[in-house]
């Protein structure tokens, strides 16, 4: 099957948990709104009767349209062997993916607590206060707890012996972390050495090695998710 993949050009965002699923997974796919016409049709794609989705990233695979980034992992995980494939371990990783769900829109709000409607510029001073309750409280809580599931996996993936897409999204987060707030990870990762070693070992996988040497791969910036901005650091 040749997956289509609907998301903004120009970012990683919230796609990109979904395009490392797809590379480590070697599937066929095509980055739709990067091609002649892509954005046209993603935005069309939104407008069809039916279960039309919210907004992307959605997935198209065959007749089925899945939208919502935890969701279409938890379709990819099982198809590609990137989850368990037994009932509870399956809704396990897909609780994780929810949690990081979770952290990828405190991440935004350090540069956005006002709203995704207003400029950065805007919103300069309640940014700089929610980034600094963001690594006092926030960070420390949600790293500190998949340090501890690495940990009682025994600390080689998170959910086990074998890798799934939660690893992916979790090699994400330490990726845009170090972007957006390079000074405020090197002080940090010292309180999640698995985590790091986790990453680690997830760049080193051929396909996504070979992934992140590629121009499928966007650059962060300061258009995505992941916002470096040297006042918040």
């Amino acid at each position: 099957m040749r997956y289509e993949l609907y998301y903004w050009p120009g970012i990683q965002g919230r796609g990109e948990y979904v395009r490392l699923a797809l590379e480590e997974a070697g599937a066929d796919y095509s980055d739709v709104a990067r091609e002649g016409g892509g954005t046209g049709a993603m935005m069309k794609m939104m407008e069809v009767h039916g279960t039309p989705p919210f907004a992307p990233p959605f997935l198209k695979a065959g007749k089925l349209v899945i939208g919502q980034t935890a969701n279409i992992l938890l379709y990819l995980g099982g198809r590609h062997g990137l989850a368990p494939k037994t009932e509870g371990p399956k809704l396990w990783v897909h609780q994780l993916q929810l949690t990081i769900t979770d952290l990828v829109l405190e991440v935004h709000d350090t540069h956005h607590p006002l709203g995704p409607s207003m400029y950065y510029e805007d919103q300069r001073a309640a940014a700089k206060k929610r980034t600094e309750d963001f690594w006092k409280q926030r960070v420390p809580k949600y790293l500190g707890y998949f340090e501890k599931r690495l940990e009682a996996s025994g600390g080689t993936f998170v959910a086990g012996r074998r890798m799934t897409y939660v690893d992916l999204s979790l090699f994400q987060i330490v990726e845009g972390l170090r972007y957006a707030f390079p000074k405020r990870m090197k002080a940090f990762e010292g309180e999640i050495p698995g985590l790091v070693g986790l990453r680690d070992r997830v760049a080193t996988r051929p396909r996504i090695n070979a992934y992140l040497e590629s121009d499928r791969r966007i650059a962060f910036n300061e258009d995505g998710i992941f916002r470096h901005y040297k006042e918040l650091d």
